[in-house]
Protein backbone atom coordinates (compact mmCIF):
# COMPACT_ATOMS: atom_id res chain seq x y z
CA UNK A 1 0.00 0.00 0.00
CA UNK A 2 1.34 3.43 -1.12
CA UNK A 3 2.21 5.51 1.72
CA UNK A 4 0.22 8.95 1.76
CA UNK A 5 3.34 10.80 3.35
CA UNK A 6 6.25 9.81 1.17
CA UNK A 7 4.69 7.68 -1.71
CA UNK A 8 6.68 4.82 -1.20
CA UNK A 9 5.31 1.18 -2.08
CA UNK A 10 6.38 -0.97 1.25
CA UNK A 11 4.49 -0.65 4.61
CA UNK A 12 3.57 -3.18 6.45
CA UNK A 13 0.05 -3.51 8.85
CA UNK A 14 0.42 -3.13 12.65
CA UNK A 15 -3.59 -3.81 13.71
CA UNK A 16 -6.09 -5.26 11.85
CA UNK A 17 -10.01 -4.57 12.89
CA UNK A 18 -13.40 -5.65 11.64
CA UNK A 19 -16.17 -3.16 11.71
CA UNK A 20 -19.54 -4.68 14.01
CA UNK A 21 -20.73 -6.09 10.51
CA UNK A 22 -17.92 -7.69 9.00
CA UNK A 23 -17.94 -5.50 6.29
CA UNK A 24 -14.85 -3.44 6.44
CA UNK A 25 -11.62 -4.16 7.99
CA UNK A 26 -9.69 -1.46 9.19
CA UNK A 27 -5.84 -1.59 8.71
CA UNK A 28 -3.18 0.65 10.35
CA UNK A 29 -0.17 0.72 8.73
CA UNK A 30 3.55 1.95 8.92
CA UNK A 31 5.74 2.96 6.04
CA UNK A 32 8.91 1.36 5.61
CA UNK A 33 10.80 4.10 4.59
CA UNK A 34 9.41 6.98 6.72
CA UNK A 35 8.27 5.01 9.67
CA UNK A 36 4.58 7.11 9.81
CA UNK A 37 1.25 5.24 10.62
CA UNK A 38 -1.62 5.80 8.49
CA UNK A 39 -5.24 3.83 7.89
CA UNK A 40 -6.67 1.86 5.34
CA UNK A 41 -10.09 0.27 4.98
CA UNK A 42 -10.81 -2.79 2.97
CA UNK A 43 -14.41 -3.56 2.11
CA UNK A 44 -16.73 -6.02 0.03
CA UNK A 45 -16.68 -5.09 -3.69
CA UNK A 46 -20.19 -5.14 -5.30
CA UNK A 47 -21.27 -5.84 -8.74
CA UNK A 48 -23.17 -2.32 -9.45
CA UNK A 49 -26.55 -1.95 -9.19
CA UNK A 50 -28.89 0.36 -10.80
CA UNK A 51 -31.95 2.05 -9.67
CA UNK A 52 -34.76 2.88 -11.70
CA UNK A 53 -36.40 6.17 -10.80
CA UNK A 54 -40.10 6.99 -10.64
CA UNK A 55 -39.37 9.00 -14.34
CA UNK A 56 -37.35 5.77 -15.52
CA UNK A 57 -34.54 6.99 -15.48
CA UNK A 58 -31.57 4.98 -14.17
CA UNK A 59 -28.40 6.07 -11.61
CA UNK A 60 -26.13 4.19 -9.62
CA UNK A 61 -27.00 2.68 -6.03
CA UNK A 62 -25.76 4.68 -3.60
CA UNK A 63 -26.26 4.30 0.02
CA UNK A 64 -24.71 7.87 0.88
CA UNK A 65 -28.06 9.00 -0.72
CA UNK A 66 -30.33 6.72 1.64
CA UNK A 67 -27.93 7.33 4.43
CA UNK A 68 -28.46 11.23 3.78
CA UNK A 69 -32.89 10.38 3.22
CA UNK A 70 -32.44 8.70 6.55
CA UNK A 71 -30.65 11.35 8.30
CA UNK A 72 -33.16 14.15 7.26
CA UNK A 73 -35.96 11.68 8.47
CA UNK A 74 -34.22 11.87 11.74
CA UNK A 75 -33.73 15.08 12.31
CA UNK A 76 -33.75 16.56 16.17
CA UNK A 77 -35.41 13.27 16.85
CA UNK A 78 -33.37 11.14 19.54
CA UNK A 79 -32.22 7.88 16.98
CA UNK A 80 -28.88 6.63 18.17
CA UNK A 81 -26.53 7.02 14.84
CA UNK A 82 -25.57 3.13 15.67
CA UNK A 83 -29.43 2.47 14.34
CA UNK A 84 -28.24 4.64 11.48
CA UNK A 85 -25.52 2.95 10.65
CA UNK A 86 -27.37 -0.66 11.62
CA UNK A 87 -30.25 0.35 8.88
CA UNK A 88 -28.11 1.51 5.80
CA UNK A 89 -25.73 -1.68 6.44
CA UNK A 90 -28.79 -3.55 6.11
CA UNK A 91 -30.65 -1.92 3.32
CA UNK A 92 -27.21 -2.00 1.56
CA UNK A 93 -27.01 -5.99 2.44
CA UNK A 94 -30.44 -6.46 0.91
CA UNK A 95 -29.62 -4.57 -2.53
CA UNK A 96 -26.60 -5.98 -2.86
CA UNK A 97 -27.75 -9.63 -2.37
CA UNK A 98 -30.37 -9.44 -4.96
CA UNK A 99 -29.89 -10.98 -8.07
CA UNK A 100 -31.26 -8.40 -9.93
CA UNK A 101 -29.04 -5.63 -11.71
CA UNK A 102 -31.51 -2.92 -11.44
CA UNK A 103 -33.99 -2.42 -8.25
CA UNK A 104 -36.83 -0.18 -8.07
CA UNK A 105 -36.35 2.98 -5.88
CA UNK A 106 -39.83 2.36 -4.69
CA UNK A 107 -37.97 -1.06 -3.35
CA UNK A 108 -35.45 0.87 -1.44
CA UNK A 109 -38.07 3.03 -0.07
CA UNK A 110 -40.02 0.45 1.38
CA UNK A 111 -36.95 -1.20 2.61
CA UNK A 112 -36.06 2.61 4.20
CA UNK A 113 -39.74 3.12 5.73
CA UNK A 114 -39.82 -0.31 7.30
CA UNK A 115 -36.43 0.05 8.95
CA UNK A 116 -37.72 3.43 10.28
CA UNK A 117 -40.83 2.33 11.50
CA UNK A 118 -39.47 -0.13 14.23
CA UNK A 119 -36.93 3.24 14.78
CA UNK A 120 -38.77 6.00 15.40
CA UNK A 121 -42.69 6.70 14.27
CA UNK A 122 -41.95 10.12 13.74
CA UNK A 123 -39.19 9.80 11.74
CA UNK A 124 -41.29 6.74 9.20
CA UNK A 125 -44.38 9.47 8.95
CA UNK A 126 -41.52 12.31 7.66
CA UNK A 127 -40.01 9.78 5.18
CA UNK A 128 -43.56 8.31 3.92
CA UNK A 129 -44.55 11.25 3.49
CA UNK A 130 -42.08 12.38 0.76
CA UNK A 131 -41.57 8.60 -0.50
CA UNK A 132 -45.40 8.08 -0.94
CA UNK A 133 -45.98 11.60 -2.25
CA UNK A 134 -49.19 12.08 -0.34
CA UNK A 135 -51.53 14.20 -2.33
CA UNK A 136 -53.73 15.58 0.99
CA UNK A 137 -53.76 15.71 4.78
CA UNK A 138 -56.70 12.69 4.52
CA UNK A 139 -53.65 10.37 2.83
CA UNK A 140 -51.10 11.18 5.78
CA UNK A 141 -53.92 10.88 8.17
CA UNK A 142 -54.68 7.24 6.67
CA UNK A 143 -51.19 6.40 7.17
CA UNK A 144 -50.90 7.25 10.89
CA UNK A 145 -53.66 5.67 11.57
CA UNK A 146 -52.49 2.37 9.99
CA UNK A 147 -49.21 3.18 11.80
CA UNK A 148 -50.77 3.30 15.42
CA UNK A 149 -53.49 0.24 14.29
CA UNK A 150 -49.84 -1.59 13.89
CA UNK A 151 -48.65 -0.68 16.96
CA UNK A 152 -51.45 -1.58 19.05
CA UNK A 153 -51.59 -5.18 17.62
CA UNK A 154 -48.36 -5.00 18.92
CA UNK A 155 -48.84 -4.30 22.20
CA UNK A 156 -51.71 -6.41 22.52
CA UNK A 157 -49.36 -9.51 21.44
CA UNK A 158 -46.91 -8.45 24.10
CA UNK A 159 -49.07 -8.71 26.30
CA UNK A 160 -50.17 -12.05 25.57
Amino acid sequence: MKCIYCGCHDSKVIDSRQNEEGTTIRRRRECERCGRRFTTYETIEYTPKMVIKRDGSRQMFDIEKVRRGIMKAIEKRAVPMSEVEKLTSEIQRQVMSSLDQEISSKYIGELVMEGLKKIDEVAYVRYASVHRQFKDINTLLSEIEELVKLKNTLQNNDKV
